[in-house]
């Protein structure tokens, strides 16, 4: 059992859960109604749909790459020292086909972005993980919908429910690129065709400059919009962690180091979600 909330990683599906009902009562609101929102049927299933889902995704995810974490992270293996790969392959199954049902139980909508994610997640832990950048788009567009989900069933505030789904996609594109380029040994051992493989690392660091580049001014442009200066401020923190993202970025050159950017890129994402609190009031 210990092996297997390992292989979901259950505090990333905490996370998933978390934000989801903090986007539910902050952006769509309305906030003075917390208490209601948090018995309300519909949100719980939505979340429990995604939390589904997103498990499935990280047991086929493993399930493919045993040979490649065998290098990368080999402590963090679990399929086929804890769990027999069958019974993987029956979880993922079964997670995915009662977070696709939970979704219907919602609405056709909710249910239709459950059945493309489960494909995506499919096809991205199968074949599109190891070409360039696909991989990468794939993994950001399933953090988005995390939220677009929300913005699909409630028609309040949709505009910045998709402001903060292309925070999520811009910080999680980020982070995958550079977890691409702490991986390397053990993907180009097994035949990957990551970024920092076919380009190296330095092209694959001036790529990432320039993605950060239209990234940041994107937000501003989007806060500016919304005319709520709160985000303004709120963004303003996430460049200065940004620019201490790519100060560290520009001298790293270690798999220990990379791996340090990849959780600096975390807590970006964490700072995002906390200031969902913040905008309101």
């Amino acid at each position: 059992m210990f092996g297997f909330l390992r292989l979901i990683r259950w505090p990333n599906l905490l996370i998933i859960a978390l934000t989801q009902y903090m986007a539910r009562i902050f952006l769509i609101g309305p906030t003075q109604d917390w208490q209601l929102i948090l018995g309300e049927m519909s949100i719980f299933l939505i979340t429990l749909s995604t939390v589904l889902i997103a498990a499935a995704g990280y047991i086929i995810n493993d399930y493919f790459d045993i040979k490649i974490d065998l290098i990368n992270k080999p402590e963090r293996v679990i399929i086929g020292r804890y769990l027999k790969r069958r019974v993987a392959m029956g979880a993922h199954q079964v997670l995915s086909v009662l977070g696709c049902l939970l979704g219907l139980w919602v609405s056709k909508w909710v249910f239709l972005v459950s059945v493309v994610s489960v494909t995506l997640l499919w096809f991205y832990a199968s074949y599109f993980k190891k070409r360039p950048f696909v991989g990468n788009l794939i993994v950001s567009l399933l953090t988005a919908l995390s939220l677009l989900i929300l913005g699909v069933h409630y028609p309040q505030n949709r505009t910045l429910v998709l402001l903060y789904a292309i925070f999520a996609f811009g910080i999680t594109l980020i982070r995958e690129i550079i977890k691409d380029m702490e991986d390397v040994r053990g993907d180009i051992s097994h035949g990957c065709r990551t970024l920092p493989i076919i380009w190296g690392i330095h092209r694959t660091k001036l790529f990432l400059y320039t993605l950060i580049g239209l990234f940041i001014p994107t937000l501003f442009v989007a806060a500016n919009w919304l005319q709520n200066p709160r985000l303004g401020w709120m963004f303003s923190v996430v460049v200065l962690l940004i620019s201490w993202l790519v100060y560290r970025l520009i001298y790293a050159d270690t798999k220990r180091e990379f791996g340090a950017l990849s959780s600096l890129c975390k807590i970006i994402t964490l700072v995002g979600m906390v200031s969902m609190v913040w905008i309101v009031f």
